[in-house]
């Protein structure tokens, strides 16, 4: 038998956490998603759900878990507050065969995790505005490849992550979501949908993978490696980013302007006016200086 609880009332909330002893913490940056119509439109992404294994990562007090595993789907639950893991263990899902919890940081219990367990299906998530944009970069840099990925953020994290070339937003963030997905906003949550209400406007953003990575596997580390030096300082030309950075000082003065002759690439250019094809250009050139 499933837990009743009303997860859309501040007050039943409230009253929990004054039952068990706990308050919600900024370190963990709670916001309780109380609005039920938001929190099914956030499951309904992730479907078919039935039969399918999913991660969430920080569920809180259970109120996406409880749908999901309705559902039809079975659930790992990473939650990082001590005082919700008791609450979801001994009280939310202590009978239910399809719910497993994974209690600690998820930055250090995911990769452990996704190193003893087949992959998932879906990874949801209303994650803390704090580390949320750590915790996608941190599944993403490490190229698991999930088919489906859901998460709630503040707007501004979803907006850099489905950034175009050109615009302000454009970042290695952006590249880093789009080599492996398709990554598009799915709609906008208002402050009055959560409690209590936070000082930022929250956005979902949904991960669809690509048939097709628009990075090689091989070529993998350099991208990553040019990303990161290129957007390192975004006022900076590509030519300082490159030489302030790891790839200056592998290469020095003379093979930074090489690298950047042999890609056909304009040293005074800033990496937000960059194209996919020229990011890939100085990836592969990169990655043939480095083989030689």
């Amino acid at each position: 038998m499933r837990w009743n609880f009303a997860y859309d009332s501040p007050h039943a909330i409230s009253d929990l956490l004054q039952k068990e002893g706990l308050a919600m913490t900024k370190k963990f940056g709670q916001n309780f998603l109380i609005s039920k119509p938001v929190r099914e439109r956030i499951v309904s992404l992730l479907e078919p759900l039935e039969n399918t294994t999913v991660w969430e990562v920080g569920p809180g007090i259970g109120s996406l878990t409880a749908l999901l595993l309705e559902r039809g789907a079975a659930v790992t639950a990473f939650e990082i507050d001590h005082g919700f893991c008791r609450i979801l263990r001994d009280h939310a899902f202590v009978e239910d065969p399809d719910f497993h919890l994974v209690e600690g940081d998820a930055l250090k219990t995911l990769p452990k995790t996704f190193g003893e367990q087949s992959l998932p299906e879906r990874i949801c998530g209303n994650l803390p505005y704090n580390v949320g944009s750590v915790v996608i970069a941190k599944i993403l840099e490490e190229g698991y490849r999930i088919p489906q990925m859901v998460f709630t953020l503040q707007k501004e994290v979803v907006d850099r992550l489905c950034a175009s070339p050109g615009s302000k937003m454009w970042s290695s963030f952006s590249l880093l979501a789009q080599m492996d997905y398709e990554v598009t906003q799915s709609f906008v949550i208002n402050a009055g949908a959560f409690f209590p209400k936070p000082n930022v406007t929250s956005s979902v953003v949904h991960f669809t993978l690509r048939e097709e990575s628009l990075v090689k596997d091989e070529l993998r580390p350099h991208f990553l490696l040019v990303i990161r030096d290129l957007f390192a300082q975004r006022r900076k030309t590509v030519k300082n980013n490159l030489m302030g950075g790891k790839i200056g000082a592998l290469l020095g003065k003379e093979g930074v302007a090489s690298l950047l002759a042999a890609s056909n690439i304009d040293p005074s250019l800033r990496a937000e006016a960059f194209s996919w094809p020229q990011f890939l250009s100085l990836s592969e050139t990169l990655s043939n200086y480095q083989a030689t």
